[in-house]
Formats: structure tokens, C-alpha cells, sequence
């Protein structure tokens, strides 16, 4: 048996109780859970101060000296403050116990030198040291003291006398208990990469000696996690290439040609054109095509997209766009047949409203052929739904998809129909590396002609006068209006305007216009008609939630106002301003905050009045939040398991641990060959681990 899968029970220092303690405060069940249980942090003690350099403001220091007397302090009933008067001869310092102080005077001699460690405060003009760390000094080798490392820890261990320390002295013993453990990566990677052996690595990450080794050890450990978790993805995307074959678009025929040369709006964007190429040698490769489409709203992704369901109608298949809701399956409809008026293609809508006679009339155009493209939301995948010839598939805003779903579309033809996942919602590079693995990744980085960038600017909540009158003037100009709040109802934590409070508010302010108002508790049918209202113009300010986020297009809007700005983060603000700009005419997002802001916030904020280019604003995102937090991540259930590496901070490792990874799967694609046996025998190892591998690709 593998040592590292031991039960930690068994390590000693643990026992029963503390084991249980572990595993349900911190998922710690093994020798390997807690050798895989890092330091947050580590504290320089390899420097030695005397009392006297000693200040109320430095951080965790050490001192060498001994106990002069101790003295005890009663703090009401059964409570007491037990003080220790220190010396190194220098000065004298109070070592402070609010709780535990019984123990120090049992455990620590008057006169025994001690090595003490904490952080220095100034209490009756005498530096102190509340609940130190105290070592014997004659047991302690100063020349090897190093980093110390500190463990996150919870309340509940902490009460039941489990905090930072113990769980360093149990790693310690576990360390020291430890036979040098196998390697996990060939030789040749190591070498080539200039890592640092496993063994060593988990060594010194728990006791380094300096700053250099622990880099070193924590690369290593970085670069293996990151490394299998691509190999897993990159493995897994190559077994689906060569298991499903794709249906062969050979040729880009009529169909094509007419709408391009007789229906095209506006030319296609130098970005648009390289998608569509990208696209056509996919399909016409004979392997299935899982591509990504990532691009800002507004970049023309529908376009691309029809236009790709155009070759699948030209090579005899049917086509299907899914979208996330039946607002934006709806919009999606008209924009399509917009875009084909006057072309002999029946295209029909499938959502959870279309019912009776019009449901039975699309399934059986789907059956026998007749239906060239379908709009729908996830009705399209109920097992009633039913294609002829499915070849061609468009999943719009994939976090709202689970890959599980995604699947499902595969069943409704013999062969997998090609899939197009399009995602407003930019994608840092390595985030996508991980997140979307599996795919490969087209990106529309250029907005059409005659878009104008929208305008972002910062406005305190003090001056909401000169705001409406900005307002008053754009609709007097014949443009309408959203005003985003950040809640519908008010929580009592929350010193949030209620959003039926705000409504009337703004109802008084602008006693000359209508307004709609829409919010995720209405009832759909509602909203819907409320959204129309505004859509068709009868309304000239919409008040709402983030439920606009993903949704209506009114190229006549030009103005986003969002309250609350603070409340949001990144890649929302994003998605919330990309509602306006798009028409021709010059378009303004104001985000409205309180004076008092934290520094992080202010951050958000001027990055969002800096750039409009939402991949800067995606990885800005990544950097503040971290992955776990994005947009669409959680959603889809791909929390990274990752124990060590940092998605967002560590890219270089990213990018490193991917080239790797395909070089492997390009020179072993049968995962066969005895040189990368060591990798192949890992990754079995780690798929039975409680790593949610599924999500991950």
C-alpha cells in the first residue's frame, strides 16, 4: 500500500478524534491529504532581535532569553492572565497567556533559556508578546531556524487547541516519517524543464531554509499539478477526436454564395473572415469540430455563426443554435431571419411556450427535413426533438450548458453534429486553457464598422442631479435608457436601495417619460412583456436587475446607468455595458458609487473607465477574484481542485504544463509507449482521487 494513501489516524500526534477534526474542517483523510496541505505564508526566523531593537509595529519576530518570574492576574470568575518578565539582557519584555497561561507555568522554567517567537506590541509602555511560540533553546539549531511555515486553520480547530502550530508539528512528523517518495514525472521532462525532484519538493515547500528553495519546490509542485490536469484534457479531447468522426462539409455551395454576395449588411470584419475560415477547415477535416467563439457583444459572433449553419445547409445537413433563455432564443430568431429575408430557408423557433399545433408543426419539420435551421433553448435537447440530419450545432453562453447537456445534442445523429460554443463573456487565455480544454479556440477581437466604443465614466452617488439631467438630454435626443440596480430585495445587512423604492424614485425624477421595470422574482410572461415595451419604444427608461445582462438587443439605447457599481464585479460591469453601443451612435455607461470606496474596488472601477477590451478586463478579473469566482465557472460546476497553483497568477506555468502535455499526447496519442509509462500510470492514480476530472474537462 501506498504510504501516501495511509489513513491519518494512524500518524502519531493525530488519534480518532483529531482525525475527524481534520477531515471535517479541512478534507484532510491521508498521509498525502496533509503532505498536500500547504503554508499560506512563511515568516523569516532566521533572524535573531534583542528586546531592546524591539517595536509595537514590526511583524513576527524572535528573541533568545529566559523567564525572570511570572505573575497572574485574575480576570473575574475562573479566568486569569498569566505574565511572564523576560529578559536577554538587554531589556525586559512580558510574555502574555489569556488562556493556557496554567500550562505555561507548568511547562516553562524560570532560568532555562527559550527561543521566543511572536508579534511585538506595546502594552504599559513594556514590549509584550501575547501567546508566543517558546522553544527550549538548547534543542533548537538557530543556524537552521529558515522560513516558518503557517497553515490556514478554523475556529472550530483552534478551539479544540488545533491551530497553525500543531498542524505544522504534524506535518513535521509526517515529513520525518516519510521514505523518499517516488517520482512522478520522467527524467527527461525534469531535466529539460530544470525542476526540482518530487521528494525534495514536498520536503522543503513545508521547511525551507530560504527564500530561492522554496521557489524552487514550489514550481515543481505547480508545474505537476497544472501539468496533469492538461494532460487529462488534452488526453481526453484527442480519444474524442479519434473515436467520433465528423460529418465532412465537402463543399461551400449555393446556399453560401447567395447570402454572401446578395444578403451580407455590412462587409465582415478581417476577425469575422478568419473565424469563418477556421471553421471551414474544421468541418471539412472528417473529425468532429469543438470549437470555442469567444468575442465582446457586439463583435458579430451570430453572424459567424450563421454563416457557418449555411455551409451544414449546403452540404445537405440541418443546423440548430441553443441559447440560454427564450428572450435571447427569441432574439436570436430575429436577428437570423432578418439576416435571411428573402432566402428560400425555413427557420423555426422551439422553446418552452411553443406548444399545441405550432410544437407539432417543428417536430415534424425537423423529422422530415424541412426545418433548415432551429432556434430553441435547452428544449432542443428533450428527447421528443428529433432531426432528420443534424450536422451543425451553436450553443450561445456555454456556463449556462452543462458538458453533460452539451452530450445529449451528440445522441440526435448517427455521428456527432460539429459544435460552435460562442461565449460573450471573455475567457482569459488560461482560463480558457483549462476551462475549455477540450476545444479549440477562435477569438473576434475587432468590433464592425461605425461602432463607436461606449463611453465609461465614474460618478459619485452625490451628484445624481447633473446625472438625470445627462439622461433628460439623451431621450430628448430620442435615445432610451437602462438604470441597472444591484438587488431586488432589500436584506438587512444591506443598506442597498430596494429596487421598488428606487422605481418610484426615478418615477418622480423623470415625471415626463415611461419606464418599464423588470427583475429575476417577476413572473416570466411579465417580463416579457415589460422588456417588449421597451424594446418596441413605448417605454423610454428601463429600470431592472442584472436579468439584462445576457439578453435584449435595442440598438436605440445609448445609455447604461449602474447603481451600486461597487456591488459588481468585473466581467458583470463588462456584460452589463456591452447593452448599449449597439448602434451607430455614440453610447455612455456611468457607474454610480458611494464616496467611500475600498482600494480594490477603485481598481475595478478604473479599469472599467479605461479599456473596453474585455480580454484586459477578463484577466484584471482573475487577477482580483481568482477563478473560482468568475462568471461561468462556478456555474458549470468546474471548481479547480487545484491545492497549490494559482490560474491566475501563475500563466507562465500554465502555458508551460500545456506545451508539455501535447507534446506528450502528440509522440504517445495511445498513451502506449513505456517512455511516458510513469505519466500514463499517474493520471490512472490520480482519476480515482476525488478530483472532479469530468468537470475539469
Amino acid at each position: 500500500m501506498d504510504i501516501l494513501s495511509q489513513d491519518i489516524k494512524f500518524l502519531p500526534g493525530v488519534g480518532p478524534n483529531r482525525k475527524k477534526m481534520l477531515s471535517n474542517e479541512l478534507g484532510i483523510e491521508t498521509y498525502g491529504d496533509l503532505l498536500e496541505y500547504y503554508p499560506y505564508k512563511y515568516i523569516d526566523r532566521s533572524k535573531i532581535y534583542t528586546i531592546h531593537e524591539l517595536t509595537g509595529d514590526m511583524p513576527y519576530v524572535q528573541v533568545v532569553g529566559h523567564i525572570l518570574s511570572f505573575e497572574t492576574f485574575a480576570m473575574g470568575p475562573r479566568k486569569e492572565r498569566v505574565v511572564a518578565h523576560f529578559t536577554d539582557g538587554t531589556a525586559i519584555c512580558d510574555l502574555t497567556w489569556f488562556n493556557g497561561g496554567k500550562y505555561a507555568k507548568q511547562t516553562y522554567r524560570i532560568g532555562t533559556e527559550y527561543v521566543v517567537f511572536g508579534k511585538p506590541t506595546v502594552f504599559n509602555n513594556r514590549i509584550n508578546f501575547t501567546h508566543p511560540d517558546l522553544d527550549d533553546a538548547s534543542k533548537v539549531d538557530l543556524s537552521s531556524m529558515g522560513l516558518q511555515p503557517y497553515y490556514n486553520t478554523t475556529e472550530k480547530m483552534k478551539k479544540a487547541g488545533l491551530n497553525s502550530r500543531s498542524v505544522e508539528r504534524l506535518t513535521k512528523t509526517l515529513v520525518e516519517k516519510l521514505p523518499p517518495l517516488p517520482e512522478t514525472l520522467p527524467d527527461f521532462i525534469i531535466a529539460s524543464r530544470h525542476l526540482m525532484g518530487r521528494d525534495e519538493a514536498f520536503r522543503i515547500v513545508h521547511y525551507p531554509q530560504n527564500a530561492k528553495d522554496l521557489e524552487q519546490a514550489r514550481v515543481r509542485l505547480k508545474f505537476e499539478e497544472l501539468f496533469y490536469v492538461q494532460l487529462n484534457i488534452l488526453r481526453y479531447a484527442s480519444d474524442h477526436r479519434r473515436k467520433y468522426r465528423g460529418y465532412v462539409f465537402s463543399q461551400v455551395g449555393e446556399v453560401f454564395n447567395t447570402f454572401y454576395r446578395d444578403h451580407l449588411p455590412f462587409p465582415l470584419t478581417g476577425a469575422q473572415k478568419r473565424v469563418i475560415r477556421e471553421i471551414r477547415v474544421d468541418v471539412g477535416s472528417g473529425r468532429q469540430m469543438n470549437r470555442l467563439l469567444q468575442g465582446d457583444v457586439g463583435s458579430g459572433k451570430t453572424l459567424v455563426a450563421l454563416m457557418s449553419m449555411l455551409i451544414a445547409i449546403d452540404n445537405g445537413y440541418q443546423a440548430c443554435i441553443m441559447a440560454p433563455t427564450e428572450i435571447l432564443a427569441e432574439q436570436h430568431l430575429q436577428t437570423i431571419m432578418q439576416f435571411l429575408d428573402g432566402m428560400d430557408l425555413r427557420v423555426a423557433l422551439l422553446t418552452g411556450i411553443v406548444k399545441g399545433k405550432r410544437r407539432e408543426e417543428v417536430l415534424e419539420g425537423l423529422l422530415d427535413g424541412t426545418i433548415h435551421i432551429l432556434v430553441g433553448t435547452h428544449a432542443v435537447i428533450e428527447d421528443t426533438v428529433q432531426f432528420a440530419r443534424l450536422g451543425f450545432v451553436v450553443v450561445d453562453e456555454q456556463h449556462r450548458f452543462g458538458v453533460a447537456q452539451r452530450a445529449k445534442l451528440w445522441s440526435k445523429s448517427e455521428n456527432p453534429p460539429h459544435v460552435l460554443v460562442m461565449t460573450a463573456t471573455p475567457i482569459p487565455r488560461t482560463l480558457a486553457m483549462t476551462l475549455y480544454g477540450d476545444l479549440d479556440v477562435s477569438v473576434i477581437d475587432e468590433l464592425p464598422p461605425g461602432r463607436k466604443p461606449v463611453r465609461t465614466s465614474h460618478v459619485f452617488d452625490t451628484r445624481m442631479t447633473t446625472l438625470y439631467d445627462g439622461i433628460r438630454q439623451q431621450i430628448r435626443e430620442g435615445r432610451q435608457v437602462y438604470i441597472v440596480f444591484p438587488l431586488i430585495e432589500e436584506s438587512e445587512k444591506s443598506d442597498l436601495k430596494n429596487l421598488e423604492e428606487g422605481f418610484e424614485v426615478l418615477r418622480q425624477a423623470f415625471p415626463e417619460f415611461r419606464l418599464s421595470k423588470v427583475h429575476g422574482k417577476m413572473k416570466p410572461k411579465d417580463k416579457e412583456e415589460e422588456m417588449q415595451r421597451f424594446v418596441s419604444g413605448e417605454t423610454q427608461i428601463l429600470v431592472a436587475t442584472t436579468v439584462i445582462e445576457v439578453g435584449v438587443n435595442v440598438p436605440n439605447a445609448s445609455v447604461m446607468v449602474i447603481l451600486d457599481a461597487q456591488r459588481f464585479g468585473l466581467s458583470q460591469l463588462h456584460q452589463l455595458r456591452g447593452r448599449v453601443g449597439r448602434g451607430a451612435d455614440q453610447s455612455f455607461c456611468v457607474l454610480v458609487t458611494p464616496l467611500k470606496l475600498s482600494e480594490e474596488t477603485r481598481k475595478r472601477i478604473d479599469i472599467m473607465c479605461d479599456t473596453n477590451d474585455g480580454f484586459r478586463i477578463a484577466e484584471a478579473d482573475l487577477k482580483l477574484r481568482g477563478p473560482g469566482d468568475l462568471e461561468g465557472t462556478q456555474q458549470s460546476g468546474m471548481a479547480f481542485d487545484l491545492k497549490i497553483a494559482d490560474i491566475a497568477r501563475d500563466g507562465q506555468l500554465v502555458q508551460m504544463a500545456r506545451d508539455e502535455a501535447q507534446k506528450t499526447i502528440d509522440d504517445d496519442p495511445e498513451c502506449q509507449s513505456p517512455k511516458y509509462a510513469i505519466l500514463w500510470y499517474r493520471l490512472r492514480q490520480l482519476r480515482k482521487t476525488n478530483i472532479n476530472w469530468a468537470a475539469i474537462s
